[in-house]
Order: C-alpha cells, then sequence, then structure tokens
C-alpha cells in the first residue's frame, strides 16, 4: 500500500485506531480520478481532516506524455479551480472556447450549410470555457492533494466494506485496513462500490453506441473554434487544444465504432477524415486513441445514512455536450458548501440532515442534463427526413435570434441555475 502522506508523525497524529473516541478523519473520499480530489481540496480548505482513497496506483494516475484524452471546461468550471488555487498555473496549458460553432449533415449529403454560431463577444463574461489535456488537470490536482497537510491519500487498496455506525461510518480496505469518519462520499465512478454497498440503485439504458476519443494534428489553425457536428450514426465534438491541435469524441453505432477503434492507425485515420472534413487542412493522430461504450445512468438517491456520491458515481449522460466533467464539478461545488455549511452550524456533516439539501439542490440540475441529451441524441442521431426538417428549422431560428443564442451560450458556460459559490469564484 501507498500511503501518501508528509511525515509519519502527521499519520500519528491522525490516529488510526479504531477504539479511539475521536473518527480518524471527518471525511473518506473513494475514488482518485477528478472529482475525488477537487473535493478533497475543497473541503480540506474549510479545515476539515480528509483522507481520499485511490484503487489505482500513483503512477498510473500520472501520464507522463500527451495521450490526447482532453477535457471541455465551462467558464463556472474554470473559475471553481481558480477559487481553489489550482489553475492559474495551468492557464497556458489551456485552449480558451472562443467560438462553438453547431451543424447537422444526413447520409451522403455532407455538412449543411446552416450553422449555428455561438460567438464569446455576445456573452459579458468572455469565453465560454477553456479545454485543458487530461494530463495538466490530472498533474495539477495531484500535486495540490500531496501539498496539502489536512488530506491524507491511500493508493492502491479499495474500499471493501463500509459500515455505519452511531456517529460515524467505518471503512474496510483490502489490506484489512480499518478507517472511520463522520462521512464517506463516492466519487468511484459509474459502478460505484460505495453506491452499491449503501443500497443505492440506478436507473438508465443504453445507447447502443460508442465514442472514438482522440486527437489530431491540422494544417491550418483552429482560431479556439469548437465544432459539434450532429451525424445520423452519432454526434461529432471537435475541441481545440493549444497549437494547431484538436481532440475529438467521435460517435458511431457500437459495433462500428468497435471495428474502427481495432484497425491500424493508418485505417483508423482513413475512416475519420471523410467525417471529420477537410476544413483545417490535413489531418494526422496524436497521441492514444479510446473507446468507450456509451449508456445513460442515473442514481435514484445521491445520498444514503453516512453517504453522499458525486460525478459519475450518480450519473452518466451522454457526452454530446461534453457536459460531464462539468456536472459532477457542479455536485462537488454543492457538496462542499454544504458540508462547509454543515461544519461551521456545528451540525454533524454526516447527518441526513445535512446531506438532504445537497440531494436537494443537484437533483433537478442533473435530471434536466440527462433529459436534454437524451432528448438531442435522439432528435438528430437519424437520419428521417421530417426530422431533418425540424432540426434545419430549429438551427435557423436559434441562429436568427441573439437571445435564444445568448441563453444556450450560457448554458454551455455553466451560468444558470442557483450556482454554489465555487461556481461564482467565491471561497466557501
Amino acid at each position: 500500500m501507498i500511503l501518501a502522506t508528509h511525515s509519519p508523525m502527521d499519520n500519528h497524529a491522525k490516529g488510526y485506531n479504531m477504539h479511539s473516541m475521536r473518527p480518524d478523519t471527518d471525511i473518506i473520499i473513494v475514488g482518485g480520478g477528478l472529482c475525488g480530489p477537487v473535493l478533497a481540496i475543497a473541503v480540506a480548505g474549510t479545515g476539515l481532516r480528509v483522507t481520499l482513497i485511490d484503487a489505482l496506483p500513483v503512477a498510473t494516475r500520472r501520464a507522463a506524455g500527451f495521450d490526447g484524452r482532453g477535457y471541455a471546461l465551462a467558464l463556472t468550471s474554470v473559475r471553481m479551480l481558480q477559487a481553489l488555487g489550482i489553475w492559474d498555473e495551468r492557464r497556458t496549458r489551456a485552449q480558451p472556447i472562443l467560438d462553438i460553432k453547431v451543424a447537422c449533415c444526413r447520409t451522403g449529403e455532407g455538412t449543411s450549410p446552416r450553422l449555428v454560431h455561438f460567438n464569446h463577444r455576445d456573452m459579458e463574461e468572455g469565453p465560454m470555457g477553456c479545454v485543458i489535456e487530461d494530463r495538466f488537470l490530472r498533474a495539477a490536482l495531484m500535486d495540490a492533494v500531496k501539498s496539502d497537510t489536512a488530506i491524507t491519500q491511500i493508493n492502491e487498496h479499495p474500499v471493501v466494506a463500509q459500515e455505519t455506525t452511531p456517529g460515524g461510518i467505518t471503512c474496510t480496505l483490502k489490506d484489512g485496513t480499518r478507517l472511520r469518519g463522520q462521512l464517506l462520499v463516492g466519487c468511484d465512478g459509474r459502478h460505484s462500490g460505495v453506491a452499491v454497498r449503501a443500497g443505492i440503485k440506478r436507473i438508465g439504458w443504453n445507447y447502443d453506441q460508442a465514442s472514438l476519443v482522440c486527437a489530431v494534428d491540422h494544417e491550418r489553425p483552429h482560431n479556439g473554434v469548437a465544432y459539434q457536428l450532429f451525424r445520423p450514426a452519432g454526434p461529432l465534438a471537435i475541441l481545440p487544444l493549444p497549437g494547431n491541435r484538436s481532440a475529438i469524441v467521435w460517435t458511431e453505432d457500437r459495433t462500428r465504432a468497435g471495428d474502427i477503434h481495432g484497425q491500424t492507425p493508418e485505417d483508423y485515420l482513413a475512416a475519420l477524415r471523410p467525417v471529420f472534413g477537410n476544413f483545417l487542412g490535413a489531418i494526422s493522430l496524436a497521441g492514444g486513441r479510446f473507446l468507450h461504450p456509451l449508456d445513460l445512468s442515473l442514481a435514484v438517491r445521491f445520498i444514503a445514512p453516512r453517504v453522499a456520491i458525486a460525478g459519475d458515481a450518480a450519473h452518466g449522460i451522454h457526452p454530446l455536450a461534453g457536459q460531464g466533467l462539468n456536472l459532477g464539478l457542479r455536485d462537488i461545488a454543492s457538496l462542499a458548501e454544504v458540508i462547509a455549511e454543515a461544519a461551521r452550524r456545528g451540525q454533524d456533516i454526516g447527518s441526513v440532515a445535512a446531506l438532504r439539501s445537497y440531494e436537494t439542490w443537484r437533483r433537478f440540475d442533473t435530471a434536466g442534463l440527462a433529459a436534454a441529451t437524451d432528448g438531442l441524441n435522439r432528435l438528430f442521431s437519424n437520419d428521417c427526413g421530417t426530422l431533418h426538417s425540424m432540426r434545419t428549422l430549429g438551427m435557423d431560428v436559434v441562429n436568427k435570434v441573439g437571445t435564444l443564442r445568448r441563453i444556450f451560450m450560457r448554458e454551455a458556460a455553466g451560468l444558470t441555475g442557483d450556482l454554489p459559490r465555487l461556481l461564482q469564484g467565491k471561497p466557501i
């Protein structure tokens, strides 16, 4: 087991002793991806003790080079990372999203000349967000976790059991270690063990689609423009990265996607070229290639006694709007604020009363975005002539009505709804 701490005395002071009257830690967070570390950093800043448990080794999390993965962060997500002190050093590694262009096409007809153009100049706040590579964002979070003395990180030993006890919750790790805290938070993905052990059920369905994720170098500059192309087989997102490079999220029928993923790089690129088009000139593959089967998966509840779940552990949506990580960060911002306020009031941070406001805060937004992405995928991922005419008419209306465009832009930037303080760029 790798126990990332600051000195042996820190662990001794934190008292990993189940017979102690004081919990070993205030909050146990399971999941070392992105949402787990962000939550650890946020709540540790309020003076609470945090233990972050990651089943993977540290070396596995820290990529050595470019692997093709990138994230489109909404403006509010960027503000949150700034408020937590983990963005400014990575700012130069990110590409601002200045404009978004949306188009649709039918089989054999190419891209429709009718584009919806979302121009950042129409929004007072500036760029709608940024695209940053996974390796840079992940490294920033890992460095922040390592340097925070209020956070203890445990790697390579997953949680195998959890038990709610009077005034706390106990987790048992694979090596037999037992940790007791006031609250357990599952940020451990769509197949969350925390949620399963807490009896939290999920609903959802398969899309019979899969996303091919990669990156390409291209001849011409993208000028900070992100593209969303709706195709009968599934959407294609082109996200600008620094330089003449873009991240790709390319959705196809699940069987065809699997076949393409298994091809040689040359054949893979040959399949991508007619889908991508030539508007950025010649393209070539950069980094690795990934395949993600798609489904909709929503937790029926976000809380249980002494337990909360967030990020993909609470919801998995279609990636066509690029909002998966942003939705998870909204969970984290809301949960961190609820925890901080409960602690200031002297309230038990793991009580149902404290956690219920988190669930109420997040349920509507999550269900709404899940329904929107599901509906858009069904509307656009087909070749029906009648629906194509309706889509074209709708896009024409949005393009001509400035108020509608601004509404969609603010939604994409994460500026709508009841925003937690962190998403406003304010400390909790």
